[in-house]
């Protein structure tokens, strides 16, 4: 059975994917796999030069800047770029053999149709945003304006097939025990 894990930033996927590593569960990482790929795959490296321009890649390095300006553009902008590394990780994952993967935009990216059911990491909005100013250094409003530009949390939780709560006060391995088993 395939499994998604979802949840909004400060939520606490990741440590829910290394609670389950410790069990033996290697989770495939989206975000960390479109990284990969925008730096790694020459097909990708192409498409995505022909579409923001020649300032994409500098020294063989993506550039962030020339992407990132590209991306606050215009919501079309950041569609077209979606639509080339949506589809490469998709099949990067399908490839990659596993059975677990992890990806913060779930449903937005349609990847959740890549597996048999979405597990949704989930933590109070005030958990969350502590966790983001702590984890990047940012203020209270930058955290806020991060997660709400996200699905709302309410309406992961009612796509999914099921909650791990990760409140920082929720035991998770009882959580996650059933799941593995």
């Amino acid at each position: 059975m395939k499994t998604g894990i979802a949840g909004g930033i400060g939520s606490g996927k990741s440590y829910v994917c290394q609670r389950l590593k410790a069990f033996g569960i290697e989770v495939y990482d989206c975000d960390s796999a479109a990284k990969r790929l925008m730096r790694e795959s020459a097909e990708l490296r192409r498409q995505l030069t022909e579409l923001i321009g020649p300032d994409t890649y500098r020294n063989g390095q993506l550039n962030k800047a020339a992407v990132a300006q590209f991306l606050l553009a215009n919501e079309s902008n950041n569609a077209a770029v979606n639509s080339i590394v949506h589809p490469a990780v998709f099949r990067d994952f399908e490839a990659s053999g596993l059975q677990w993967m992890e990806s913060a935009i779930m449903y937005e990216s349609g990847i959740y149709r890549l597996v048999d059911r979405v597990i949704v990491v989930t933590a109070p909005l005030e958990v969350r945003i502590a966790r983001i100013m702590q984890r990047d250094g940012i203020s209270r409003e930058k955290a806020l304006e991060w997660i709400q530009r996200q699905l709302p949390q309410e309406e992961v939780i009612r796509r999914a097939d099921i909650e791990i709560v990760n409140d920082g006060l929720a035991d998770l391995e009882p959580q996650l025990l059933p799941l593995i088993a």
